[in-house]
């Protein structure tokens, strides 16, 4: 979270877009308000990048939809028009054809173990993929924008789903050039909740520091049992329930 103050004037504050170019794009904005210049997209990007989202790009551009999201926030507080960037994020969901995936998980993940996140290295994701298997959303809302690597990507679900849900699960994630095995996944046993305890099982094999750690389960004593075996050092994120309202 950035507080902006400018000639000693409070405007707010706003939340940095995931990905190294965020800052940038805060600063340009910055730049721009203190000079009086004209906001429009193009304090974010090229004329030869806002030309290339009229094709499709893999991974949705997601990234320079959450930046975008961002601009609009920063255009609010400065009491600026942003219709140019809103149609730009229009036409890009457009093209790449996730409109349909506009909730953005990232936005209903809660920083469950501290106040404020601490500076961290690396990122983990543990994902009960029968608790919530939408795979795109996933990937445009957290994997990608948060640099996510595949071999810290641990997925586990229970044999029964396997069975149910394999074929529409790897379809889908076809489309990001990934198979299950892609990640650190396991078929788990027949038992309540095993898929869960695997996973726990591996982040305390794993005990990372400095590191920002995402559960996606909806399962409550789970998360509990993540953030007392989490190190004070990283910074635990949950799914909050009400993503399905």
């Amino acid at each position: 979270m950035k507080k902006i103050i400018i000639n000693k004037k409070n405007y707010g504050n706003i939340e940095l877009a995931p990905g190294k170019n965020a800052y940038n794009i805060f600063v340009n904005v910055i730049r721009a308000f203190k000079a009086n210049e004209n906001f429009s997209v193009k304090l974010l990007y090229s004329d030869k990048k806002i030309q290339s989202f009229k094709n499709y790009q893999s991974g949705g551009c997601s990234k320079e939809v959450a930046e975008l999201e961002m601009y609009m926030q920063m255009c609010e507080l400065f009491n600026k028009n942003s219709e140019d960037a809103k149609a730009l994020k229009q036409e890009i969901e457009f093209v790449n054809d996730n409109a349909y995936v506009n909730l953005n998980i990232s936005k209903r993940l809660h920083l469950s173990n501290k106040k404020q996140p601490s500076n961290t290295k690396g990122a983990y994701l543990f994902w009960d993929i029968e608790n919530f298997s939408n795979i795109s959303p996933m990937f445009f809302h957290i994997i990608e924008p948060f640099e996510i690597e595949d071999e810290h990507i641990y997925v586990a679900c229970n044999p029964d789903s396997l069975y149910l849900f394999k074929a529409e699960w790897e379809a889908d994630l076809y489309d990001f050039s990934k198979t299950l095995n892609s990640f650190n996944f396991t078929k788990c046993d027949h038992g309540k909740n095993v898929a869960d305890g695997v996973l726990l099982d591996y982040f305390k094999d794993l005990k990372p520091k400095n590191s920002d750690i995402y559960i996606i389960t909806y399962d409550r004593e789970l998360k509990e049992l993540f953030k007392d075996a989490c190190h004070p050092s990283n910074n635990l994120y949950i799914l909050d329930r009400k993503i399905l309202n």
